[in-house]
C-alpha cells in the first residue's frame, strides 16, 4: 500500500508527526475557517445592514441563488487558509508541501477523464425524468468564471485538507493504511451528513462521499499528490453546482435541476447508486492511465 510516491508525499510530515500537533492543527484550521466565514459574513452586513443579514445567511446557507452560490463557495477560502497556517505553526514546514509533485499534471488529466465519463454517462443513461432549465443563459454565463473560481477554492481546500493535511499527518504517525485512508475518508463522509436537507437519503449521501473519500485517498497514495483527487472532485461537482442540481439546496447557478429535492427516494436512490458505479469508473480509469504512464516510464 505504501508506494514510492507517497512515501515523498508523506515525508515533509515525518519531522513533527505527534498526534497532540494533528490535534491542534485541526484546531486552527476549524478556527480560521470560521473566523473567513465571519468575515464574508461582516462584509455582506456592511452592504445590507441589519435587516438583510439575516436573509443572506439563510440564501448562503441554501446556496439558491446565483450570488449565494458564489459567497457559499467563498467561505472554503479560510479552509485552505487554515490548513496553511496549521503546517507552518505547529509541524515547521511550508504549505506547499500539502499538495505534491505533478499536482497540476494530476489535476488535469484526472478532470478530462472524470468530464468524459460523466458526460458519457449522461448519454448513455438519460435521466428518468425531465431536467428543469434553471438558470437563464445570460445569468449563468456571467457568473461561470467567478462560479468555476469558486470550485477550484472549494474543492482544492476540500483536497489540501483531507487528502493533503490529514492523510499526510495520519500516515507519518500512523503505518496501517486502514488509519491514513479509510478513517480520513470516514470523516470527509460524516461531514456532508445532512438529515434537514436530505432526509431518508442523507446515510446513502455519506456513503457516497465515504467512497469518493476513500477512491480520493487511493489516488493520492498512487500519485503522491493531491493532483488526481482533486481534478476529479472538481469536475464531479462542477456538474452537481453547475449542470444539473437538486431543486433545493446548492441549486441557485446551475443550468438545469431536477424536479425533485434530496428527500426523494423513489428516483434519487437509483441515482445515488449509479453515481457509486460512475465513481468506480473514473477512478478506475484513472489507475489506467496512470498504470500506462508508469508502463510507459519503465520501457523507456
Amino acid at each position: 500500500m505504501w508506494t514510492p510516491e507517497f512515501q515523498s508525499f508523506v515525508a515533509p510530515a515525518r519531522a513533527k508527526p505527534q498526534v497532540w500537533r494533528l490535534l491542534l492543527g485541526i484546531v486552527t484550521v476549524l478556527g480560521v475557517y470560521m473566523l473567513g466565514i465571519i468575515a464574508i459574513l461582516l462584509a455582506v452586513w456592511a452592504l445590507a445592514g441589519n435587516a438583510g443579514l439575516t436573509g443572506w445567511m439563510q440564501r448562503i446557507a441554501l446556496a439558491d441563488t446565483p450570488t449565494a452560490v458564489l459567497l457559499m463557495l467563498a467561505t472554503f477560502t479560510g479552509m485552505a487558509a487554515g490548513c496553511g497556517l496549521a503546517v507552518r505553526a505547529w509541524h515547521g514546514r511550508a504549505a506547499s508541501t500539502l499538495s505534491g509533485a505533478g499536482t497540476a499534471r494530476g489535476f488535469a488529466v484526472a478532470g478530462i477523464i472524470a468530464a468524459v465519463v460523466f458526460i458519457m454517462t449522461m448519454v448513455i443513461l438519460p435521466a428518468p425524468f425531465t431536467l428543469i432549465r434553471n438558470t437563464p443563459a445570460d445569468l449563468f454565463l456571467s457568473f461561470l468564471p467567478l462560479a468555476i473560481l469558486g470550485l477550484l477554492v472549494q474543492t482544492g481546500a476540500e483536497e489540501v485538507l483531507f487528502r493533503g493535511y490529514l492523510q499526510q499527518q495520519v500516515a507519518a504517525r500512523f503505518d496501517h493504511p486502514f488509519v491514513w485512508m479509510v478513517l480520513p475518508a470516514c470523516l470527509f463522509g460524516m461531514l456532508h451528513l445532512d438529515p434537514a436537507t436530505a432526509g431518508p437519503n442523507a446515510w446513502l449521501l455519506v456513503a457516497a462521499a465515504t467512497l469518493f473519500g476513500l477512491v480520493a485517498a487511493d489516488l493520492t497514495r498512487v500519485t503522491g499528490s493531491i493532483g488526481a483527487a482533486w481534478g476529479m472532485h472538481f469536475v464531479n461537482n462542477a456538474f452537481a453546482v453547475l449542470i444539473v442540481a437538486l431543486d433545493g439546496s446548492l441549486s441557485g447557478l446551475s443550468w438545469w435541476k431536477t424536479p425533485f429535492t434530496a428527500t426523494n427516494t423513489d428516483i434519487l436512490r437509483p441515482l445515488i447508486a449509479q453515481d457509486l458505479i460512475t465513481t468506480i469508473i473514473i477512478w478506475a480509469a484513472i489507475r489506467l492511465w496512470l498504470a500506462r504512464r508508469t508502463g510507459r516510464a519503465a520501457a523507456n
